[in-house]
């Protein structure tokens, strides 16, 4: 392999043009001529020559001065030397220096020809390592880009189809767009009614951001929505283009066959990266899982919307038969509709329409029912009003639990309440109709079993215990308008309550004595 450049350093005239016109021209090498050692430092630390064919004695600076001179400034250039005179010593300390080769005057031309080719053949066998491992960094760095890309893919496949919100969705899949092309600017395109809406968009040194469906008007995009076919285009192509970005990638986004949109990044800075094939290439791929990402939020989001219409029309549905709260609980996790109860502290009210056979023999059908609905909407209502859970209706009456399913103290007071609200509300309803009804109405307070009572194909979420039999019991002792309760009930309102003791009531099959009190009134606090 001849071309290489060659510097003769010596001192006699017929010397170099015997070197140059005899040696090195004809083999084709390039030459350099210095007339001296200290003009031969000069041109050698200036055009750094592939080798140099160095004269031992010269005046102003002589071989083995040349060669300290070079070595000092690390000038690491492969040497002949040539000399008329010679010994061992100054062979030896001219190799110490970095001779590669010693040539003695006089010397033929295959001779130099010979010595040059074994000089230059170290040197051609370093180029071609040095070329090897260049060649081999920039395939490793090509790697290292590849695997970083591949590896951001895969986190961003990875975060993307986890996020099912399409407000963090959309951003998250153009922030990858920009970061995978390395870009300024990013978007995100969605077809709806075959007209592109901007879902989210990455401006200029900005964060990407959820847009409100923003209409566009982007003929390249509509081109690679309408086709199916991505575009790269860089600035030759632009350049025409009035406010045109540097170079640009839109690649559509694809479900199974149909277009669902576009994705594309732009870059719009003087200098910046201009995009080929390759990053249209990592586009299209991350599109792949930009659009099953899109899908799944639309499919859940539909299925979240069909759910909770169906659980709405469940929850005013079975509300009519079981406890708005107990539905709310089934819905929300529907492994609690078990057989089965749990031990708590509950308050009982039952409540009884007075007066409704002799009312009912006396009146129609329909203006009976009307009547029976009033009464049963007004108790549930205001059972309700203070967060009780309606159990059951039993003909004209009801029975409702406290402290269950939820949490709820001070459950008493509530119960208390609920009873003397609903007397009022009961006497108010009795004025307007004219009809004489009244409830009588029995509370108490303890523990009870309270679960899912039933049998697999029909069941009730109710309370047994005999707190719940104390309580129907006061109830059916009690007169038209009167609230009936246990002392141990009255005790647990304590001073707030204003209840008339009535001595010791009598059940039959009870062993049990029963304290019964007429609860009248509570405290303001």
């Amino acid at each position: 392999m001849a071309g290489e450049r060659i510097l003769v350093v010596d001192d006699g005239q017929e010397n170099r043009e015997f070197v140059v016109d005899y040696v090195l021209r004809p083999a084709g090498y390039q030459t350099l001529v210095a007339r001296d050692g200290l003009e031969g430092v000069e041109m050698a630390l200036r055009h750094r020559p592939d080798l140099i064919l160095l004269d031992l004695q010269m005046p102003r600076m002589n071989g083995i001065q040349v060669l300290k001179t070079l070595a000092s400034r690390q000038a690491d250039i492969p040497i002949i030397l040539m000399t008329f005179h010679g010994s061992e010593e100054i062979a030896v300390e001219v190799y110490r220096l970095g001779v590669r080769d010693y040539v003695k005057k006089p010397y033929s031309v295959d001779e130099m020809l010979a010595a040059v080719e074994r000089s230059l053949t170290e040197v051609r066998l370093r180029r071609e390592k040095e070329a090897l491992t260049e060649r081999l960094l920039q395939a490793n760095h090509e790697m290292q880009l590849r695997l970083k890309e591949l590896n951001i893919l895969y986190g961003v496949g990875k975060s993307v189809a986890g996020l099912l919100d399409m407000d963090q969705l959309l951003p998250r899949i153009v922030e990858a767009a920009a970061e995978v092309a390395q870009a300024e600017e990013g978007y995100i395109y969605l077809l709806h009614n075959d007209q592109l809406l901007c879902m989210a968009q990455k401006r200029f040194m900005g964060d990407a951001e959820h847009t409100t469906d923003l209409q566009v008007d982007d003929r390249i995009a509509a081109r690679v929505a309408s086709t199916g076919q991505s575009i790269v285009m860089g600035p030759e192509k632009l350049a025409n283009r009035p406010g045109a970005p540097v170079s640009l990638a839109c690649v559509p986004l694809v479900l199974g066959s149909r277009v669902i949109g576009v994705l594309g990044v732009r870059n719009v800075s003087e200098g910046a990266r201009i995009f080929n094939r390759h990053h249209g290439a990592l586009l299209s791929a991350l599109s792949d899982y930009a659009a099953i990402a899109i899908e799944n939020s639309r499919n859940v989001d539909s299925l979240q919307k069909t759910k909770e219409r169906e659980n709405a029309r469940i929850r005013n549905t079975f509300k009519r038969f079981v406890p708005g709260a107990v539905v709310d609980k089934i819905l929300a996790d529907p492994q609690t509709l078990q057989l089965g109860g749990k031990r708590r502290e509950i308050s009982v009210l039952f409540a009884d329409l007075r007066g409704y056979t002799a009312y009912s023999e006396a009146t129609s059908p329909e203006r009976v029912i009307e009547a029976l609905n009033d009464y049963l909407s007004l108790a549930a209502n205001v059972i309700l009003s203070f967060s009780g859970t309606l159990d059951k209706y039993l003909g004209d009456g009801v029975m409702a639990i406290f402290n269950a399913p939820e949490d709820q103290p001070g459950h008493p007071q509530l119960a208390a309440e609920a009873a003397l609200m609903l007397q009022q509300a009961a006497r108010e309803l009795a004025d307007e109709r004219q009809d004489g009804l009244s409830f009588s109405i029995g509370v108490h307070a303890g523990e009870a079993v309270v679960g899912y009572i039933g049998t697999d194909t029909a069941i009730n979420y109710t309370a047994v215990g005999d707190v719940v039999n104390v309580a129907k019991r006061l109830q059916e002792y009690a007169a038209p308008g009167q609230i009936l309760a246990e002392e141990s009930f009255i005790q647990r309102l304590g001073a707030s309550a204003n209840a008339r003791p009535l001595g010791e009531i009598k059940f039959r099959g009870r062993k049990q004595q029963t304290i019964a009190y007429e609860l009248q009134a509570l405290a303001v606090p």
